[in-house]
């Protein structure tokens, strides 16, 4: 019988504690949260204006500058192919002949972000503030 005593003696002793564990979990938790909230993620906000059936007539005076960008992140103006370097110089000059027009970006949806953007920065440094996008699948 005193076997029976002290099989039941040991077997209160040999609970698990799970205080340490639990408090794991707490500190976890709470690492995760404030760490979420601290992560922003950046993106372009991008205006899409609505299809319309009937555009305006084109003004005369108000001539835009058209970029096409390819698949390939090629960027092609006025029907030649010109180097991202040389995006600023162009814009520019045909900026100098249409002060009212504004440079519209039509790429391809294959083409890389950075294309887009690196076009948008020089034309801002050439003067033009007014850079669209329209996106097409070719």
């Amino acid at each position: 019988m005193s076997r029976k005593k002290n099989r039941g003696q040991g077997d209160d002793s040999s609970d698990i504690d799970l205080t340490p564990m639990l408090d794991v979990v707490f500190i976890m938790l709470i690492f995760f949260i404030v760490t979420a909230s601290f992560i922003k993620e950046s993106a372009i906000d991008l205006n899409v204006p609505e299809e319309q059936e009937n555009p305006p007539p084109p003004d005369p005076d108000k001539q835009n500058i058209l970029i096409t960008v390819t698949g390939n992140n090629e960027i092609w103006l006025e029907q030649r192919r010109i180097d991202v370097r040389a995006v600023r110089a162009n814009i520019e000059r045909l900026h100098a002949e249409f002060p009212q027009g504004i440079v519209i970006v039509k790429a391809d949806e294959n083409s890389e972000a950075a294309t887009f953007v690196s076009i948008a920065d020089a034309a801002r440094e050439a003067g033009v503030n007014q850079v669209s996008l329209v996106a097409t699948a070719e």
